[in-house]
C-alpha cells in the first residue's frame, strides 16, 4: 500500500474538523471573488476540468465504494449499482450537453408589429450555490448539484451529513482533481442544525437542500426575508400500484429492490403497494418468497443483500412506524432477519399487510425495511390511495398494458412516475427529479436541473435602422390614443372593416416614429 494510500485509509477512521460560522463566511466570500474568473472561464475549459473529476472517481471507484459502504451502511455492492456508476455516467451527461443548455435561445417575434424586436434568452449562473445533502445517498445526491453547479459557471459550497463525512472528504478529494480555482469549491463541516440558518445567513445566492419537511418548511420561510431562492428535495412516502395485468415475478422483484435495498433508506423508495385484489394472493407470495431471500448483516465478501441503517435515530423512527402500524391491526406476512448473534444497527426486512390509511406508515415517509401492502378493486381507487398522501416524490404503475400504464401514470401526483420500475429515474441524469406537494420544489437532475443552477436573462435588441423613437413615446394625443386602438383592431377585428379601420389609424401615427418632432 503505498504512502497516500495508507494516509487515506486513517482519514476515513476520523472525524473531519467542524468548521465555524466564520469560516463558512469567510469560504462564502472568497468563492465570490472568484466565481467572476469561473464563469470568464470558457466553457470547453471548463468541460476539460470537470471531466478530470470523472477520472479520478474511476481510477478510485472502489475506494469510494468501500467508504459509501463504511460510512452509510449500505453493502459496497449497492454503493456501486447506485452511487458509483451513476456519477460517472452524470459527468458524461452534464459535460456533454452543457453547451446545449448554456446556449443562447432566440425567441421569435410574437406579431408583425414588434417585428424588429429580437429577443435572445442568455443564462447566468447563480453565482455562490450552497449545497446541504442527506447521509443516505452521501455522493450521488451532491455530485448530481455540485457537477452542473460548476459546469454554469457557478461556485459551490458544499456540506455534507455529519454522519458520512469521510464520504464528503472522497468528494473532495475528487473535486480538487479538477484543479479548480482556488476558493471555487468549499467543503464545509457544520451540524445540520446550524448549517441552514448559517448558509443564509452567509449570503449564498440559492441554497439546494435534501433532507426533512420540517427543516425545508423553516429554511424556505428564512429564505423568504432575502429573497434567497430554494431548491428543496423533502422526502416521499412512494406508492406502487399493481395491475390485474402485471408481470407479477417483475413486480414482487421490483419491489424488494426498490423498497429494501440501503435498507428502505431511499426518499424515493417504495413504502406502499396497492395490488388489484383478483392477484393480490399470488403477489403476496411472490413477494414472500423475495424477501425470505434476502441476506442482511454485514458485508464480508460482496455476498449480502441488506446492510445496517445508517442512524440509530432513524432505526428507532422505522420501529415507531411498524409498532403503530401492529398496534392499529397490521399482521406481519413477510420477513428476513439478519444472523441471530449480528450485532449492530441491522432491522429485519418486514412485509406488512392488513394495513390502512390511519396508521403512521401509510401517511408519512417511514425510511426504512417495511413494505406495506393493500389491496384495491378498481383503478380509481387504487389511484385515490395513492394521491392521498401529503408527499409525491415518486411513484409507479405495474402493466402488461402500456397505454392503461400512462393513463394511470398522469393522474398520479408525483413529481417521479416509472411504469414497471421504480427509484432507478433517480440514477437517470437526464430525468429531472424533484417531488409534488410536501415533498419539495424545484428540480435537480436533466435540463430542468441544469436550469435551476442558473438565472435567466432576457436582451432585446430594436433592428431597425432609422427610428428615432417608437411611435407610442411622448407627447400623447387623441391621435396616437386611437392608433394605439387601432393596434387591437387590426389585429383582432371581427370583420375586414374593422380591421381595416384600425389599419387607418395605425397608419396615421405610425410616421412619427421616424420624425424629429
Amino acid at each position: 500500500m503505498s504512502p497516500e494510500s495508507i494516509s487515506h485509509s486513517a482519514e476515513k477512521k476520523q472525524p473531519s474538523a467542524p468548521n465555524s460560522i466564520d469560516d463558512l463566511r469567510i469560504a462564502v466570500g472568497q468563492a465570490r471573488a472568484v466565481q467572476e474568473e469561473w464563469e470568464a472561464t470558457p466553457l470547453k475549459q471548463r468541460i476539460k476540468r470537470i471531466l478530470q473529476i470523472r477520472r479520478f472517481i474511476v481510477d478510485h471507484i472502489d475506494e469510494l465504494a468501500d467508504v459509501i459502504a463504511a460510512d452509510n451502511g449500505k453493502t459496497r455492492v449497492d454503493a456501486m449499482a447506485t452511487e458509483c456508476v451513476a456519477m460517472t455516467m452524470a459527468i458524461s451527461y452534464y459535460c456533454r450537453n452543457a453547451p446545449e443548455f448554456l446556449r443562447d435561445q432566440k425567441i421569435s417575434p410574437g406579431n408583425l408589429l414588434m417585428a424588429n424586436k429580437r429577443s435572445v434568452l442568455t443564462q447566468v449562473p447563480c453565482g455562490v450555490v450552497g449545497i446541504i445533502s442527506p447521509w443516505n445517498y452521501p455522493a450521488s445526491i451532491p455530485f448530481s448539484e455540485i457537477i452542473p453547479a460548476l459546469l454554469a459557471g457557478n461556485a459551490v459550497i458544499f456540506k455534507g451529513a455529519s454522519e458520512t463525512q469521510a464520504v464528503s472528504r472522497f468528494l473532495r478529494r475528487s473535486i480538487e482533481a479538477a484543479d479548480l480555482p482556488e476558493g471555487l469549491f468549499h467543503h464545509i463541516n457544520m451540524p445540520g442544525r446550524v448549517a441552514g440558518d448559517a448558509f443564509l445567513d452567509a449570503g449564498i445566492d440559492k441554497l439546494f437542500f435534501t433532507g426533512s419537511v420540517s427543516v425545508g418548511k423553516y429554511l424556505m420561510q428564512k429564505a423568504s426575508a432575502t429573497l434567497t431562492p430554494v431548491s428543496l428535495e423533502l422526502g416521499g412516502n412512494d406508492p406502487m400500484i399493481v395491475c390485474e395485468d402485471a408481470d407479477l415475478c417483475r413486480a414482487a422483484k421490483g419491489a424488494v429492490w426498490a423498497g429494501l435495498q440501503n435498507a428502505g433508506q431511499s426518499c424515493g423508495g417504495v413504502e406502499r403497494i396497492y395490488v388489484d385484489r383478483r392477484i393480490y394472493a399470488p403477489f403476496l407470495d411472490e413477494l414472500k418468497t423475495g424477501v425470505e431471500a434476502l441476506r442482511i448483516g454485514p458485508d464480508s465478501n460482496f455476498d449480502t443483500d441488506i446492510g445496517r441503517m445508517t442512524t440509530g435515530r432513524q432505526l428507532e423512527a422505522v420501529n415507531r412506524h411498524v409498532s403503530d402500524a401492529m398496534e392499529k391491526g397490521a399482521t406481519v406476512f413477510a420477513r428476513s432477519d439478519p444472523p441471530e448473534g449480528t450485532q449492530g444497527q441491522f432491522l429485519p426486512c418486514l412485509v406488512l399487510t392488513d394495513v390502512h390509511h390511519g396508521m403512521l406508515l401509510m401517511k408519512e415517509e417511514t425510511f426504512g425495511p417495511v413494505l406495506a401492502v393493500m389491496p384495491f378493486d378498481s383503478i380509481d381507487e387504487a389511484v385515490s390511495l395513492a394521491n392521498d398522501s401529503e408527499l409525491g416524490l415518486t411513484a409507479s404503475v405495474w402493466s402488461k398494458d402500456s397505454s392503461k400504464a400512462q393513463s394511470i401514470a398522469r393522474r398520479l401526483l408525483a413529481g417521479a412516475v416509472t411504469i414497471n420500475d421504480h427509484l432507478m429515474s433517480h440514477g437517470l441524469a437526464e430525468t429531472p427529479w424533484g417531488g409534488f406537494k410536501n415533498s419539495g420544489i424545484g428540480r435537480t437532475h436533466g435540463r430542468l436541473g441544469f436550469a435551476e443552477m442558473t438565472r435567466q436573462r432576457v436582451i432585446v435588441n430594436d433592428i431597425m435602422p432609422g427610428v428615432r423613437r417608437n411611435f407610442w413615446w411622448h407627447p400623447y394625443s387623441r391621435k396616437l390614443y386611437e392608433g394605439l386602438r387601432g393596434i387591437t383592431r387590426l389585429l383582432y377585428g371581427r370583420g375586414p372593416i374593422e380591421r381595416l379601420r384600425g389599419a387607418v389609424a395605425l397608419l396615421k401615427v405610425f410616421p412619427r416614429t421616424f420624425g424629429k418632432t
